[in-house]
Order: structure tokens, then sequence, then C-alpha cells
């Protein structure tokens, strides 16, 4: 009891003698961490407005910050007078981080992915990508992960290291994609006239690119009992990132091509069931009924 009652004494004697200097290094320790965050925030608006990628912009800011911050910590410590434990602190960093880094192997590894996104990132915010079966708009970058929201409104977060381990397609990097589709006409059609009826159909939908990009129509491969020709043709993502004005494209041309080959006279076949009696004593009862 005598010992904790005679702490206490000192305590209240040393903040009676030193409550100036004390004073004076929290005002350090506030100025400080408010001037880093400062610094940071500068940095990284600067950074975001000269550079396409943000999350570098954010990782040397998030660095910056940490560098000032770890300087006015230790110079508080050596005001305080505690310069033995500073330089245990620094002699115990090294081995403090490898023990760190070995606790925290998932962690230090997502963190290191995302530097490495950080100055070399196959995407940016709004670009549509797919990876490891997941696809969705890309919202937010940051060292550790990135949000992915998916066109039915899922929020998922991707650990960077999944997206550096794993191939990744970007969809809309270049402003342009390519929607693809079959359609089937009967073998006393003409394929040419089809050929030709689907390019002028397809050229006239809102949406569709012309010139370089514009749409090709070829065939594709001689069915059972269809000819398969197959339409390309491409869109701007520029425009819209939109998955689901991507969807009305591409719907709209389907229809507009199925309603162009029907007007004109062109057979869709459906697909034909052979049907085979390999008991001759048993033959087949088929009724075939037609409309009047």
């Amino acid at each position: 009891m005598e010992n904790v009652s005679e702490f206490y004494n000192d305590v209240i004697q040393y903040f009676q003698v030193n409550y100036i200097n004390l004073g004076l290094i929290l005002l350090f320790i506030v100025v400080g961490f408010i001037l880093a965050n400062f610094i940071s925030r500068r940095i990284k608006s600067r950074l975001i407005r000269k550079s396409p990628n943000p999350i570098t912009a954010t990782f040397i800011s998030q660095i910056s910050s940490f560098i000032i911050k770890s300087v006015i910590v230790l110079t508080t410590l050596y005001l305080l007078g505690l310069d033995s434990f500073t330089n245990k602190i620094l002699a115990g960093a090294g081995l403090l981080t490898f023990v760190i880094g070995f606790a925290l192997k998932d962690i230090g590894e997502n963190f290191l992915a995302g530097i490495i996104l950080a100055f070399k990132s196959p995407f940016r915010i709004d670009d549509l990508i797919a990876i490891n079966g997941i696809e969705g708009f890309v919202k937010d970058i940051n060292i550790r992960e990135k949000l992915i929201k998916t066109p039915d409104g899922k929020d998922i977060f991707l650990p960077n290291a999944i997206i550096l381990k794993n191939p990744l397609f970007n969809y809309t990097i270049d402003g342009f994609l390519r929607y693809e589709f079959e359609v089937g006409i009967a073998y006393e059609n003409n394929p040419t006239e089809a050929i030709k009826s689907i390019i002028e159909t397809v050229d006239n939908v809102e949406g569709v690119l012309k010139g370089d990009k514009k749409p090709a129509v070829m065939i594709n491969e001689l069915g059972t009992n269809t000819i398969n020709i197959k339409v390309m043709f491409w869109i701007d993502t520029f425009k819209s990132t939109k998955r689901s004005v991507h969807h009305n494209i591409r719907s709209k041309v389907i229809n507009d091509v199925v309603h162009r080959l029907l007007t004109n006279g062109f057979s869709l076949p459906a697909s034909i069931v052979e049907m085979k009696n390999y008991d001759a004593s048993t033959p087949l009862d088929i009724n075939v009924k037609s409309k009047e």
C-alpha cells in the first residue's frame, strides 16, 4: 500500500514539475498528426489528378502519412527522455516485422499484392471485370482488397492476392465489347440473302458500332437440319458501363434479326427428333394432328 501511495505521489510531483513540457509535447503530437493527415490528403489529391490509377495515389499517401507519424512518435519518446526505449524499439523493429509478417501471412500477401497492383493495375474504377467466376463492376480500390458490385447488386470484397494470382478479364478497359449469337436457317433458304438481311438489320440497331468495328456475319457450321449463321457486333462501353444496357442492345439485335428473317420468308427450323422402331412386330402408333 505504501508503494502504491509513493508511486502516486511521484507521478503527481512529476506532472507538477513538467506540466509545461508535457503540454508542449502533447501539442506537438496533435499538430504533427494533423499535419501528417493534411500532407497525406494533399499528396493524394495531386496524384489522383496526374495518375489514372487511384490506388497508386492512395498507397503513396498512406505510406507518407505512416512515415511522418512514425517520426512524430519516435521524436515524442525522445522528448520524454525515453532514449533507451526508443533504441530498443528500433533494434527490435526487424524481428517484430518478421514475427508479424509470419503471423499475418495472408494479410501481408494481400498488402504486397496491393502494392504491385498500385503501380500496374489491370482495371480502373467502374470497369467491368470477371475473375475466378466472379463478374461485376469495380467500385472501390484499396491496398488490401477491391470492392466488386455484381450485376444483381451483391457487393463482393475481393482480396488483392486472388486478383494477382488468377486470370482477369476486363471487358471495358478499351471501350469496346463484342457480343455474338447464332441463328439457324433451313437448307432450302439462300444463306447469302440471309446474311445480307442480317447485316442490314444489325446496322440499324442503335448502340451497335460501325466503321472498323462494324458487325460481322458468316456461316459458322452446317448443322443437322440448319445452316447456322454467326452474328457478331460491337458496342461502346464508354457510353454506358451498365450491364443492363448491353443486354438490352443484344436483345434488340436478336429480336430484330429474327423478325427480319421471318418477314422475308426464311425458315427457322426447330430441332428434328428421329425415332426408330427396331421391333418390326410392334408398329408405332403415331397420330399427327394439324391445325385447321
